[in-house]
This record gives C-alpha cells, structure tokens and sequence, in this order.
C-alpha cells in the first residue's frame, strides 16, 4: 500500500523519484527497480493493475473545533543577514490562530516544548499534535520508515502523559499547510526584522511575539466551522516537570548523581540519610535548570552548571 501511493503520487508529478524512495526507505535506484518490475509484471498480465484513482488527491478538511489538531513544525531560514535560524511556531488547525512563535540557533526537543507549554498555559490542554518524522518527535527504527509509537522520545513521553494524541506526517503533501504558511513567513519576516534594524534573536523574538504575531493572526485567523472548544483547562500541578527531559540515574557512593559531565551534590533531608544506590530522575527544564526527584519527591535543584539553588539563597541572606 505504501509503494501504491508513492508510486501514485510520482506519477502524478506531486513528488520527485528521490522523494518517493525516501518514503519507502530505500534508494533512488531500488525505486526505479521497482517501477520497471511493476510495469513488466503488468505488460505479461502476471499483476493486475489497481482501479484508476481519481485526478487529484483530496484535502483533508480542517478541524472543526480550536484544541483539536495542533500543528507544530520547523523552518530553517536566514531570517537576518548572515544568521540562519530555526522558526517554530504552534498552530491551531482549524483556526490557523499562531498561539507560539520563536526563533530558536536550532530546532529540538527544548524548543517544541516551550511551544506546547505557552499554549497549555494560554489556552489549555489539547486533543492531539501533528507533526513531521524529525527525531525529538519520533523514533524511526529504519530511514524513511514508519515511526516507533511504543520507544517514544522525551517529548512523546511528555504528550503521552498529558494524554495529548501524537498524529505523524509521512509526506511532504501531508505538510501543505505548514509548507505554504511558511512560505509566506519567509517572505515577510526577513524584510520586516530588516526594516527594524533587527539582528539578533533576543531583540527578534520580542518582534514576534509583540508585532508580527498579532499582526498576521488578526490577517490570516479564520472562523472555526463549530462553535465551541477541545481545550481543558490545565490543573494537574508542575506542567514544567512533565514537559522537560527526564534521565534515570544511580546515585553514587559519595551520594552525588552523575550527569552530563556534572555532579550533582543530594543535600541531607529529613527522609532520609542519604540516597547511595537508589534510582532517582534527573529533569533538565526549558531553561536549563535540572532537578533530582526521588519518586514524587524532588531532593535538590540545580542551575545550569549543578550548583544548588537553595544554597545561593542561603549565601546571599
């Protein structure tokens, strides 16, 4: 079924030889093996040749409640002069509404989290999130192949968690909208940001979120078809320790866990003496802090180079 519509869609024009291997995970040569192979079993009669399908394929009709389908996706892009960076903007499909947009050096797990936590924190809890194969959002055991729904990755932990239905896009048709609503970002960003003077990504982002981003909603938002909303109010604790990164370790015998090249001192507490052997959770957070947990428990947090908090504010009082 899977070659049927690469194949289909090659025919059609709608994608090239190389990207149509790509979706079978195979090379440019094995696919036009299989392409000569299909036609000669079809010549000799030994294959039957499938029903015509019809001239072009059919849109997929938007989402008739906002917090159904949320988009997310990444467009890398010389923004500024000399300064290529990624656009990662969280998008309601059947709105079109831009809830989250920021520029990021490079798209990843961080930066798809930040967006899914503005628009939890804004609007609530969606239904699902669409979005492309790229790796912090799948597995994918075999180049070109289907995702791994079973080994998630840190952010498919994090939605299966908030209960939030990952649906992936095999095809760059698949994309449409985004690829075209990208296209329309590239052109008018570079100029505007230009035109401002603007070169770097701090001074960028504050562009986006207080200009171009109720500019272009208040141009290009559309009416839902159905009254009404998927989205629930969020009120199940700390969502930033549910959309962070999250790391077993062993604490070692000098009661410090190991992480990354630092060590991660565990402070005494009243539970226990210490903690050497146990297992416990390291969370990274959005803004690079870390934090231990032992079970729902959290022992100590971090800054970014593992000096604990709490103890700079015991020094500096």
């Amino acid at each position: 079924m899977r070659f049927e519509e690469a194949y289909g869609d090659w025919r059609k024009g709608q994608i090239s030889q190389e990207e149509a291997a790509k979706l079978l995970g195979v090379c440019d040569r094995t696919f036009r093996r299989y392409i000569w192979v299909k036609n000669m079993l079809q010549r000799h009669k030994a294959v039957s040749k499938a029903p015509r399908r019809g001239a072009h394929r059919k849109r997929r009709e938007r989402s008739p409640f906002p917090g159904m389908m949320i988009h997310q996706d990444g467009s890398t892009h010389e923004w500024v002069t000399g300064q290529v960076w990624d656009l990662i903007p969280t998008i309601d499909d059947a709105t079109n509404e831009h809830y989250d947009m920021r520029f990021v050096e490079e798209e990843g797990t961080q930066s798809s989290f930040l967006g899914v936590e503005a628009l939890i924190q804004k609007r609530g809890v969606f239904s699902s999130i669409y979005t492309d194969r790229a790796s912090h959002y799948w597995t994918t055991p075999e180049a070109g192949g289907k995702v791994d729904k079973i080994n998630l990755t840190q952010f498919g932990r994090a939605m299966h968690h908030l209960g939030i239905e990952m649906i992936v896009a095999y095809s760059p048709q698949a994309r449409g909208r985004s690829e075209r609503m990208f296209r329309t970002h590239q052109e008018r960003l570079p100029k505007e940001l230009a035109a401002m003077g603007i070169t770097d990504i701090e001074a960028a982002n504050r562009y986006l979120v207080d200009i171009y981003l109720p500019r272009f909603n208040a141009e290009f938002m559309h009416p839902a078809k159905e009254q009404g909303s998927t989205f629930v109010p969020w009120a199940g604790g700390s969502l930033s320790d549910i959309l962070c990164e999250q790391f077993e370790r062993k604490v070692g015998n000098d009661n410090c866990v190991h992480f990354e090249g630092l060590v991660l001192q565990i402070p005494a507490d009243q539970h226990r003496c210490h903690y050497v052997k146990a297992t416990v959770r390291v969370h990274r957070y959005t803004n690079g802090h870390l934090a231990i947990f032992h079970g729902p428990r959290k022992l100590a947090s971090y800054d970014a180079l593992g000096t604990i908090l709490n103890q700079k504010k015991e020094a500096a009082a």
